[in-house]
């Protein structure tokens, strides 16, 4: 069985940096894609960014593209998500997803295992 747990939200004022943690547990973490996603009150869960399973490729949702850095640590079975100058529209909570391919895919459907989530919440 995969886990994902996510850690490392907060609350938080505008131009704040954060690190979020994503875990994972049960499968041959390297080989896959990692993606990250949000979720707004009221609004659909949205792509953040991701990073395929050798690392050196990512790709970023162009509102956070420039401020977001993913990478991961294959050792430790970690990705992680840099946020820096962030924006009250930040806010959400944040998930990290597993898919089993190596390649980072924008929609939610394509990702079979899912975090809980952590809320960041950034105050103007």
């Amino acid at each position: 069985q995969v886990q994902l747990v996510e850690s490392g939200g907060g609350l938080l004022q505008a131009g704040d940096s954060l690190r979020l943690s994503c875990e994972a547990s049960g499968r041959t973490f390297s080989r896959y894609a990692v993606g990250w996603f949000r979720q707004a009150p009221g609004k659909e869960r949205e792509f953040v960014g991701g990073i395929r399973g050798s690392g050196r490729i990512t790709y970023y949702a162009d509102s956070v593209k420039g401020r977001f850095t993913i990478s991961r640590d294959n050792a430790k079975n970690t990705v992680y998500l840099q946020m820096n100058s962030l924006k009250p529209e930040d806010t959400a909570v944040y998930y990290c997803a597993s898919n089993p391919s190596i390649l980072v895919y924008t929609n939610v459907e394509k990702y079979d295992k899912w975090g809980q989530g952590t809320q960041v919440t950034v105050s103007s």
